[in-house]
């Protein structure tokens, strides 16, 4: 099994790596971020969970030449449809939370998700190992649904996006801290000094703090 590698680019923008094999997940427009700079990404994908401007910057991304037999897609993929926001998407519209599995590890990202999910989507994120989660409320689901989320479905591992930091992050969002307020000193929580996460070199369970890729 080849190794998988996971990172972080600011905000809630991820490139997934196995094999040579990348995609990059909800690149963010230049300067629509407070604290993060301009993307200059290189892969064979690049997918989005909405169409806001701070996830859906495709042309941010140089899609790779698949000519001449490119890189083969290692990833399963689901989609989940969801909200981004808790009135079915009358305030925020939609929201594609996104699985990725490719044998062994089963990676999911959040999207913008908003509100709770459904029981039907829950039973698709069960066992998952690593979950890419807004924490920082406000246009997502508040820290203390997070949290009891992240109680209900266990996922092994979970790495936090979408919060506000010293220097980054929309100011109407809540910090980090908030989140870890509640889950308290037996979160597990692991501080990466770099905003890479490799697998399996760094798997174990707990929260996963990524260094922030400021510009």
């Amino acid at each position: 099994m080849a190794k998988l590698k996971l990172t972080w680019h600011g905000h809630s923008c991820f490139t997934l790596e196995e094999d040579g094999y990348a995609v990059v997940l909800d690149p963010y427009e230049d300067g629509s971020v407070p604290g993060f700079g301009p993307l200059k990404l290189a892969a064979e994908e690049v997918l989005c969970s909405h169409d806001h401007f701070d996830h859906n910057a495709a042309q941010a991304v140089k899609i790779r030449d698949a000519a001449g037999g490119g890189k083969k897609n290692p990833f399963a993929v689901t989609e989940i449809h969801s909200w981004h926001d808790d009135a079915q998407g009358a305030k925020r519209g939609d929201n594609t939370i996104r699985v990725f599995d490719d044998g062994k590890y089963r990676i999911a990202h959040m999207g913008d998700i908003g509100c709770m999910p459904t029981k039907e989507q829950k039973d698709l994120l069960k066992g998952i190992d690593v979950m890419l989660m807004p924490v920082g409320g406000f246009y997502t689901m508040e820290p203390a649904e997070v949290f009891a989320l992240v109680q209900e479905l266990q996922p092994k591992m979970l790495v936090p996006m979408h919060y506000r930091g010293e220097g980054f992050g929309f100011g109407e969002i809540a910090p980090l801290e908030t989140y870890l307020s509640l889950a308290g000193s037996g979160a597990g929580v692991v501080r990466l000094d770099r905003n890479t996460l490799t697998l399996p070199e760094d798997e174990a369970a707990g929260f996963f703090v990524l260094r922030p890729p400021l510009a």
